[in-house]
């Protein structure tokens, strides 16, 4: 059986019935605090808001590896930080070698050098962040990721400071002596070389041998020699006079040769003189000795310098990159917000009049029911 409901009962219970759902609605965009929560609420709103969500979880995964990067890098700066202030105090020990004659003073000194080079080493070692070491060579390259597609990357290699000799220093010195081209040790100032003899250094080093060339003349003093060898050499090789041997003593951080050619006939003192350096632990014995070291420890400064300074470009990167991903993080998950996120001052304002709207609807229901009873009171 049907109820008949009069034409103003039943729109005003559609009104009240309309009310409510609508109060509901903005009740419960007042309780979640967005206006879209599924996509019945808005398919494409709903939908572009979870991209855009989506894509700031993914970045911010990147983020949490590009701050252990960060760190990694740290480390690695810290590393090379100690190891320069080691390479500093064996500079230290080798000028007070070079500026004492005891050589009981020298050995002590050689021994407190051998020992920073294994102290150069350890901190090498040390400088790990989580099992990265970028002071620890093969297999410790660092890659750095900056988007979600892998395109955008940074890849940071490995050096290997683990073993000091990588750096150019080592606990080995190389040197050899020779004779003064005919003069006795009575003769410290004349060389007795002649016009266009010459003394020819194969220097041989990790990257490869360098042949330096030193041309001679008959005005030359042993003293004009010495320091002939030491600038043509860039360094590389040491020469210094001993006037009680009478020889002139060569040494280098490096393997090397010489060879002395006379102009005449490639002889020296009746015969060619080809000096083939020996290795033997550093002992700061001669000047030459030490002044090789000097050149080795200068070398590794700059070698270390370059290699902060590598390092902390990457560091600059990965720390801009940083934060630039954190800003994208705020723009993604502000425009989703932008698409979802309920206007709370308006939703309550909504909700009052909606309030309002529902007690107006439920009076003309109560009115159009009277009207119905009066209706039926005629009737009777």
């Amino acid at each position: 059986m049907s109820i008949a409901i009069s034409a103003g009962v039943r729109n005003a219970l559609s009104s009240l019935q309309s009310t409510a759902e609508m109060m509901g609605i903005t009740n419960q965009h007042l309780a979640t605090g967005r206006k879209v929560n599924s996509a019945s609420d808005n398919a494409s709103a709903y939908f572009t808001a979870q991209s855009l969500n989506n894509r700031a979880s993914d970045i911010s995964n990147l983020l949490d590896d590009m701050g252990q990067a960060v760190q990694v890098l740290k480390a690695a700066d810290q590393g090379i930080t100690s190891i320069s202030k080691l390479v500093d105090a064996a500079k230290a020990k080798a000028n007070q070698a070079l500026q004492t004659s005891d050589s009981s003073s020298r050995t002590k000194y050689a021994a407190e050098y051998g020992e920073l080079l294994n102290q150069i080493a350890s901190a090498a070692k040390d400088a790990s962040y989580n099992g990265k070491n970028l002071l620890g060579g093969t297999g410790n390259d660092l890659s750095v990721l900056f988007n979600e597609t892998s395109t955008s990357k940074l890849k940071v290699t490995a050096v290997d400071y683990t073993d000091a000799s990588n750096i150019g220093l080592d606990s080995t010195i190389y040197s050899g002596s020779g004779t003064t081209f005919g003069a006795d040790t009575a003769e410290t100032t004349d060389a007795g070389s002649a016009d266009g003899d010459y003394l020819e250094f194969a220097v041989t080093t990790s990257s490869g041998s360098t042949t330096y060339k030193v041309n001679l003349t008959d005005a030359d003093t042993i003293k004009d020699v010495v320091d002939k060898v030491n600038n043509a050499t860039n360094g590389e090789v040491q020469a210094s006079y001993d006037e009680t041997s009478g020889q002139i003593s060569y040494a280098s951080a490096n393997n090397f040769t010489v060879a002395h050619n006379d102009s005449s006939d490639g002889a020296v003192s009746g015969s060619k003189l080809t000096v083939t350096a020996a290795s033997a632990a550093v002992n700061f014995g001669t000047d030459a000795q030490i002044n090789a070291v000097l050149k080795a420890l200068n070398s590794a400064q700059s070698t270390l310098r370059a290699q902060s300074s590598t390092f902390g470009t990457s560091l600059s990167t990965v720390q801009t990159r940083q934060d630039f991903a954190k800003n994208i993080i705020n723009t993604l998950q502000a425009g989703a917000d932008k698409l979802t996120l309920a206007d709370t001052n308006e939703e309550g304002a909504n909700l009052l009049a909606l309030q309002t709207q529902q007690a107006l609807s439920t009076k003309a229901l109560s009115l159009s029911a009277q009207a119905g009873q009066q209706v039926l009171q005629l009737l009777g």
